[in-house]
């Protein structure tokens, strides 16, 4: 709640100056420029310093979310409209520039395809009240716009706003109370892959101290299937994926494009193999250049082994993605046999006899999840170990209380716990959008304080990992440090390597 009895606070950044809020004891501001808007001879192009402005800038609405597949999680939703999608969010105890308070800088989800921070779901309130400490959100380019390979473009527009907006804290972020030296990267899902992604983006060197990265997706694209998928999306279109074919084309009509697509993509998994049932035809691609490697084989080689990491992943991270295809608890022996064969190190034999008994839907689910999120988590917290860094690794097993608990500790669950935003986004469907409970509460309260803990001390309050006793924090009503919980699949996938997915002949 704005508190009208508070002179609205003016902070100047090296654009200009921003006039924020005062709002439950915070102050608040939205929707600052940290780029130009990437539209006109912009478009497709790495993201340009903001221009600067005159006089104060109100900073009290969020600024537009960029072009995006907004039905992809329902209904499509009503969202505010303009060119100025590169904007950033701040949220702190007091603008005073000598309480160099720790900083965390939120990137969200949403498989590259969408999101955007001015979602409800994303409100920084109680993070930044918890941990007295800042909260930055910032807007990215997804889908076609940010990541789709276009000649002519550079790869991994996405990621480089994403930088772009880490330079803009590095220079900013003092005005607003914070500490550049001592900031905390964090983001789920594509935005949690993005956090694996900064750690091997040469350019992201310095801008961050730690980093906070849930539930890993392991699709990363060589440039070849890259390449091979943007000319697929471009011809959706009748044109070739070049910036003089795309430049003219409206933003809308390129996320057509990604929504025509994407439910035909599995029709090309003799072509685009793994990458081909996820029906996302965008991730960050190892172009040689912005992302020279693999977050894993960078990390194993010792990059960013200064940075210290927190990662991990939800016990049942697929069952959202069944239960929003209305198929929970109805998958096929063939359905199953089917992802086994396409997924499962080993073949489909190794896990069924790891997992004797298991049911069609348990061995569907499982492979799944181990294959996009579980196994990629576990693998980036081993590849900084071996680098010469330290991980502090977790696993949330605590199940969801929506539909009757049958998604269990499925995908993004973290989110509204970690937030405090139950009643938002997902929050309603993984929360029913009842009165969150007294155990849900309680493990809310301590993924913020454990995280908050780490953005200040680099300590999360569990022992790091190591390969010998692999101990890894167990998020559930009763938390507990424990050896890594999903052996039997540590075990298949220990000699997995986690590459770029290629382009098939």
């Amino acid at each position: 709640m704005t508190d009208p009895e508070v002179p609205e606070p003016v902070v100047r950044t090296a654009a200009g100056a921003v006039r924020g809020r005062r709002e439950d004891g915070l102050t608040v501001f939205r929707g600052i420029p940290f780029a130009e808007p990437p539209v006109g001879e912009a478009r497709f192009a790495a993201p340009r310093p903001a221009r600067p402005w005159d006089g104060v800038r109100e900073a009290f609405a969020f600024g537009p979310p960029p072009p995006q597949d907004t039905g992809i999680a329902g209904p499509p939703a009503a969202l505010p409209e303009g060119d100025d999608w590169l904007t950033v969010n701040v949220w702190t105890p007091a603008p005073d520039p000598a309480a160099r308070r720790p900083v965390m800088v939120w990137i969200y989800g949403g498989a590259y395809r969408l999101g955007h921070s001015g979602s409800p779901g994303y409100d920084a309130r109680r993070i930044a009240e918890d941990g007295d400490l800042v909260v930055v959100t910032l807007n990215y380019r997804v889908g076609m716009e940010g990541f789709a390979r276009i000649e002519g473009a550079p790869a991994n527009r996405g990621l480089l706003d994403q930088v772009a907006a880490l330079e803009w804290v590095r220079d900013n972020i003092t005005a607003f109370g914070g500490d550049p030296g001592q900031v905390t990267v964090f983001g789920e899902s594509a935005g949690a892959g993005s956090v694996a992604s900064l750690l091997a983006v040469p350019r992201a060197a310095g801008l961050f101290r730690r980093a906070v990265a849930q539930s890993v997706p392991g699709t990363f694209f060589s440039d070849e299937l890259a390449r091979d998928i943007g000319t697929v999306l471009a011809a959706e279109l009748g044109l070739r994926p070049t910036v003089a074919d795309l430049a003219a084309v409206a933003p809308d009509q390129l996320v057509k494009a990604g929504q025509t697509l994407a439910p035909r993509m599995p029709q090309y998994v003799d072509r685009w193999g793994q990458a081909a049932p996820t029906v996302t035809p965008y991730s960050p691609v190892v172009d040689g250049d912005v992302l020279p490697r693999t977050p894993w084989q960078a990390l194993a080689s010792g990059a960013s082994r200064d940075v210290a990491l927190v990662v991990g992943h939800n016990r049942d991270e697929n069952r959202l993605f069944t239960a929003m295809a209305g198929k929970l608890g109805e998958i096929s022996e063939e359905r199953a046999a089917k992802a086994l064969r396409l997924y499962a190190p080993g073949g489909e034999a190794a896990y069924r006899a790891a997992y004797p008994g298991w049911s069609a839907n348990d061995l569907y689910e499982r492979v799944q999840t181990d294959w996009l999120f579980a196994m990629p988590s576990l693998h980036l917290a081993e590849a900084h170990l071996a680098g010469g860094g330290r991980s502090h690794v977790y696993e949330l097993t605590w199940p969801a209380p929506g539909n009757g608990g049958a998604l269990g500790a499925c995908h993004a669950l973290d989110v509204p716990l970690l937030f405090g935003t139950f009643r938002a986004d997902l929050g309603l469907l993984l929360f029913e959008g009842a009165e969150p409970s007294a155990e849900a509460r309680a493990l809310s309260s301590r993924f913020r304080s454990s995280w908050t803990a780490f953005a200040r001390t680099g300590d999360p309050g569990w022992p790091a990992y190591d390969t010998e006793r692999r101990l890894v924090q167990v998020l559930d009503a009763e938390p507990v440090v424990a050896p890594y919980p999903e052996e039997a699949s540590r075990r298949l996938w220990e000699s997995h390597e986690f590459a770029a997915l290629p382009l098939l002949g």
